[in-house]
């Protein structure tokens, strides 16, 4: 396992098109869920808890070789939500491009082959992680951060709230983001042997009902 190449990966700056998405962030501040320090960090926690883990653990499945095909499905029958698969696949398609200029590999090759307009993002993360000579827990980590790191980056522009105080969320939910991973982890390895049942599917409803209010906008900073 190379610390570096889990660095690269989880690195705000890795050109996987997160950036353009706010992981229902502007929606909940429209909302006014979403209003300083402490609601954004309930708002992160709840997501961490539901989406990040389901994500977290699809990551970690795929890292361990599980077939892709099998967990895109998984993946489509867990997100409810046209306008979130719709995002999924977008960031899926543009995560494998990145990956397959920085890590060369067969796997990645035929993942494209199979999904010309894009796998869901979770299921890309995992493959590109195992490329990259990760392991599960590694995939199940970058996904679980991912889950609140977006929504957070994109409160500082939706609210103008304190970059430190956005930062201070996050590091008061490291030891979640921690024992969501290794929870993430379990599950796949428990998917490995009974199948993608044994996987999270945590509902987060009011998440999957601001997307597609969302998506009507006419006007918006983020794409989801």
């Amino acid at each position: 396992m190379s610390r570096a190449a889990l660095l690269v990966l989880a690195d705000g700056r890795f050109p996987a098109g997160g950036h353009a998405h706010s992981g229902g962030a502007e929606a909940a501040c429209k909302a006014g869920r979403i209003h300083d320090a402490a609601t954004l960090e309930d708002f992160c926690r709840g997501r961490l808890h539901t989406a990040g883990l389901t994500a977290a653990a699809l990551a970690a499945a795929a890292a361990l070789g599980l077939d892709p095909a099998v967990l895109d499905a998984a993946a489509e029958a867990r997100t409810p939500s046209p306008a979130l698969r719709t995002a999924a696949r977008r960031l899926g398609r543009q995560l494998l491009r990145a990956a397959r200029a920085t890590w060369p590999a067969a796997e990645l090759e035929a993942l494209a082959a199979e999904f010309p307009r894009g796998a869901h993002q979770p299921v890309v993360l995992g493959v590109t992680a195992r490329a990259a000579g990760l392991g599960p827990l590694d995939a199940a980590h970058v996904a679980a951060y991912e889950s609140v790191g977006g929504p957070a980056t994109a409160t500082v522009r939706l609210l103008g709230l304190d970059p430190f105080e956005a930062s201070g969320v996050l590091a008061r939910l490291a030891p979640e983001l921690d024992a969501v991973a290794a929870r993430a982890e379990r599950a796949a390895l428990r998917a490995r042997a009974q199948g993608t049942d044994a996987l999270p599917a945590a509902s987060s409803p009011l998440l999957d009902i601001s997307a597609e209010v969302h998506a009507g906008w006419p006007v918006r900073l983020f794409a989801s």
